[in-house]
């Protein structure tokens, strides 16, 4: 979180008002580690001594503590002191771990060493502590006759709490939110994020504005864990986890396959109309490739270890785009040919960091929707937005209404390590994707090293119905590889000119997009992408066979139908039928059955209405043809 943010302050002083408080009610041994503060919640690490436990039930009374030390108006005072003067008072603190910190932080602090105090006044210190742990007050009767000897307080003062920080702080406990924080939950944690090492108690705290904003945050979360694609994606039978397979591989089950092959269907149809040409390209390439398109070594840390077959190195492929600069390279090109745009998707495998996998979020197998577009400078302005143009269509049909461009950039001080080492060039690209966006109106924001390692792109940064920002898509420009891989036209002059090259994936990889959609959609999938569209239920036996003539009619139109012809109550059969989110539930009795129509219920609306079967269809077929 930036320090800058108006509620980095107060939110980081609560964060020490919780420390306080654990110390004087639960445990004045507990050990504090890190406190760091982040957009809308904060937390504090402490290992408790033996026999001293902290439950969740904890929580509420632990939030009333806090709420009391916001009223007792402590202070917020900074000392500075060099090292020996820390060590000692760290020691006094019998806060072992700190002088660890201590230590790192000496070459970052060189000689100055700052703590932040809170202190009350002298006269109303037992009044004020009165519910203090014992220990708690001899423990800190020491560090005030220390910080009194270095002169860090007045003789009217007490210390209530003192902790090495950098960060700046709130002048007054009665600053902190007051009534707009809550001990949330607890986890553990490693020490220093290592198995080997002691596990720690992590306390997170919620902290807005004030209760109001809390019980909005609070809401949006309960709604987050009903809408929360892992529990959605087993419910519904979308995906699997198999540890004989490896984690993090997916397992796409059936009904998430018809979804993905709509979305599919629909990229393809989206790219016909836009002349993209379809290619395929293999999952695993020599070594050599990838050292010459970059990914070795800017990009190695991601890809899966190297396979040694036959004298040869191998990788398994982490992007499309070499392989795509392959199938350009193949055939010689003129002016005329140009724009090129292949479309791929393409399976890549790369091996993320364990602690950024997440669900569906953050795999190590995915299918992007790839494509690759080699144009002339003078076509460059046109075929990019182009891409903007189908990223938007995306974004309306898809309901995504939250979202903001942003330009990513290099940064000059990783030129070289993150990025191709050309500024020349960076600040070029850079800003003729300014000017196009400029030029079209399309607001978007500006940040730097965030990285395609060959080039600046237009990342697509969405925020989800749960408040979860992420990047969900990119339009990305490629100054730098096609030059390596020796991609030429001949110009009108025959004079041979390396082309632009525009990676593009406005539906991010599978993946991803489904991960979106399951939380954005709360699993009721609109009826073009659901896997089950349409069930029918028959009221008894008898109208089976009106129900099969209603299926076999929509089946003839392409729709995913079937019939609940099972043993359940018809109550159960609705109840399931609700639980899987099917769009449409289709009623048939005798009444349906006598007049050729359908009693329908719609999950979306909640609506029931009765219809005619051929009204029906044509009502389902404009819905897909949106």
């Amino acid at each position: 979180m930036n320090s800058e943010n108006q509620l980095f302050k107060p939110r980081h002083s609560l964060a020490h008002i919780l420390a306080q408080a654990i110390q004087r009610t639960i445990d004045p041994s507990a050990k504090l580690w890190i406190w760091p503060a982040i957009d809308t919640w904060l937390y504090y690490d402490f290992i408790f001594s033996d026999g001293v436990t902290f439950k969740e039930e904890n929580l509420k009374d632990l939030t009333k503590y806090m709420q009391k030390i916001t009223k007792e108006n402590q202070p917020f005072h900074r000392i500075e002191t060099d090292y020996d003067q820390a060590k000692e008072i760290i020691k006094i603190m019998w806060e072992e771990f700190k002088i660890e910190l201590l230590d790192e932080f000496k070459s970052q602090w060189e000689t100055v060493f700052s703590f932040y105090i809170n202190t009350i006044p002298l006269e109303a210190k037992d009044r004020l502590l009165k519910d203090t742990k014992p220990w708690y007050l001899e423990k800190y009767a020491k560090i005030n006759e220390y910080l009194l000897s270095i002169e860090a307080l007045q003789q009217w003062n007490f210390a209530t709490f003192i902790d090495m920080c950098e960060w700046p702080h709130v002048q007054n406990t009665k600053e902190v939110f007051v009534d707009g924080f809550k001990a949330d939950r607890i986890a553990g944690a490693y020490w220093r994020w290592n198995e080997k090492n002691p596990m720690m108690t992590r306390i997170y705290c919620l902290a807005f504005e004030n209760k109001n904003t809390l019980k909005e945050y609070e809401t949006m979360m309960e709604e987050a864990k009903k809408r929360d694609h892992r529990v959605l994606g087993k419910a519904l039978g979308i995906y699997t986890f198999d540890d004989e397979v490896w984690p993090w591989l997916p397992l796409w089950l059936p009904n998430w396959t018809i979804i993905a092959d709509q979305l599919e269907n629909l990229a393809k149809r989206k790219e016909e109309e836009q002349w993209y040409m379809r290619v395929r390209s293999p999952h695993i390439a020599k070594q050599e490739l990838y050292l010459r398109s970059w990914h070795l070594p800017y990009y190695a840390e991601s890809m899966f270890p190297p396979m040694q077959l036959d004298g040869e190195t191998y990788y398994l492929k982490s992007m499309n785009c070499p392989h795509h600069h392959k199938i350009y390279w193949a055939e010689p090109k003129s002016y005329k040919d140009l724009p090129i745009r292949f479309a791929e998707y393409g399976h890549c495998y790369r091996y993320e960091d364990s602690g950024s996998l997440f669900g569906l979020m953050r795999v190590r197998s995915m299918a992007m929707n790839d494509a690759h577009i080699y144009c002339t400078e003078d076509q460059f302005e046109t075929e990019f937005m182009k891409v903007m143009e189908l990223y938007q269509y995306y974004f309306n049909l898809f309901w995504i209404e939250k979202y903001q461009m942003r330009l990513s950039k290099h940064s000059k001080e990783w030129l070289g390590k993150k990025y191709v080492d050309n500024e020349a060039l960076w600040i070029k690209t850079e800003n003729q994707i300014r000017e196009v966006m400029t030029k079209n109106n399309i607001p978007f924001v500006e940040a730097d090293n965030e990285w395609a390692f060959y080039g600046p792109k237009i990342d697509v940064q969405i925020r989800s119905v749960i408040g979860r920002e992420f990047t969900l898509a990119t339009n990305q420009v490629d100054f730098a590889v096609p030059e390596r891989f020796n991609l030429t036209y001949k110009d009108k002059d025959w004079v041979d000119k390396t082309p632009i090259c525009i990676h593009r994936a406005p539906l991010s990889t599978h993946e991803r997009f489904i991960w979106f959609l399951l939380e954005h959609y709360s699993g009721a999938f609109p009826l073009r992408l659901a896997s089950k569209q349409i069930k029918i239920i028959p009221v008894a036996e008898i109208f089976n066979d009106y129900a099969e003539q209603i299926k076999n009619k929509f089946k003839e139109k392409w729709f995913r139908i079937s019939i609940d012809d099972s043993d359940d109550s018809f109550s159960k059969k609705i109840r399931n039928g609700e639980l899987m989110k099917i769009p449409y539930l289709l009623i048939v009795g005798e009444k349906e059955q006598s007049t050729n129509t359908l009693s329908i219920r719609e999950f979306k609306s909640k609506k029931q209405y009765e219809i005619s079967v051929d009204e029906f269809l044509k009502q389902c077929q404009d819905e897909i043809n949106i």
